[in-house]
């Protein structure tokens, strides 16, 4: 038998894999497919403080590999998430996370604060780094300052773990994972989805309502695992890597570059079992290569 389960400090999952914000609603959504304490955990969609409506359509086009989404993080705010749906996830023996967002730095914190009046959460996940909610794709975790004052004064509202989102759309990630680290993050997740835009050759227009969208899947899968392979090698956090996952060998890759532990988003549009099946196949090959915990492979890639 192989123990997939991880350790992350500050919370043990039973195994290493996670379903990635904005890509599995509020958890309830997949109810009918699968019993959702068979995963990791999940983490639901992004919550501001109030309802939010998102960007104007089309919100969606599939790529080459890949699908750019310009949805603008809409969703029903913190209130009504904890009064109707929080309700039906607490009890559940799997880790329930909540991606926070907010325009500036007090909304973050104003929905942190609000969050952790509430049972049932494992952590939070921030979210600096959605790229298609502001004009140009501008989030916090684009720079190390801003993504220091985030943290640091979510840090300073909250006593769940925080779990801090990095954005692709940097020259430095490395800069931007310690600037969250030495503000107090708990964790560093990445990455996010990578600015990116399509075109109607017959309108001669955007192929998004909001022009510009961010570019998931497949695609975006070889600069995700640099991106968490030079992250890992910078911080002494456990790293949370995404991007392009798919199968089992996807996350390994991504394990053996120094992810601890990883998120599966655009892969579940694809195929709603896609988590279950990545955990049996983490399962099938440890076991094929005669290893105990999958946990010895994070970190391993031999350079």
């Amino acid at each position: 038998m192989v123990d997939l389960s991880v350790d992350l400090g500050f919370l043990r999952l039973k195994n290493p894999v996670l379903a990635a914000s904005g890509t599995f609603g509020y958890g309830l959504e997949f109810k009918p497919f699968y019993d959702l304490e068979l995963l990791g955990g999940f983490v639901v969609k992004g919550l501001y403080l109030k309802p939010r409506e998102g960007n104007k359509p089309p919100r969606l086009v599939e790529t080459p590999s890949g699908l750019i989404n310009s949805i603008g993080l809409q969703g029903i705010g913190v209130e009504a998430f904890c009064r109707e749906v929080l309700p039906e996830l607490a009890g559940l023996n799997t880790a329930v996370i909540v991606n926070v967002c907010g325009e500036e730095e007090d909304e973050y914190a104003r929905v942190a604060e609000y969050l952790s009046r509430h049972q049932g959460l494992a952590a939070l996940e921030l979210n600096i780094s959605c790229p298609n909610v502001r004009e140009g794709g501008r989030c916090p975790a684009q720079n190390p300052e801003a993504t220091y004052r985030t943290v640091k004064k979510v840090k300073q509202v909250t006593s769940l773990p925080l779990i801090t989102k990095l954005s692709p759309n940097v020259t430095d990630i490395a800069s931007v994972a310690l600037a969250a680290e030495e503000a107090g993050t708990e964790a560093i997740s990445l990455i996010n989805t990578l600015l990116a835009m399509a075109i109607d050759l017959e309108t001669r227009k955007p192929r998004l309502g909001n022009i510009m969208g961010g570019l998931s899947g497949p695609a975006i899968k070889p600069i995700a695992l640099r991106m968490v392979f030079q992250v890992a090698r910078a911080v002494r956090v456990p790293v949370i890597g995404m991007g392009g996952i798919f199968t089992a060998e996807d996350a390994l890759e991504f394990m053996m570059a120094g992810a601890a532990a990883v998120q599966v988003g655009t892969a579940n549009f694809v195929d709603p079992d896609a988590c279950l099946k990545i955990i049996r196949g983490l399962e099938s090959w440890a076991d094929k290569h005669g290893i105990k915990k999958i946990s010895e492979l994070s970190g391993s890639l031999r350079v």
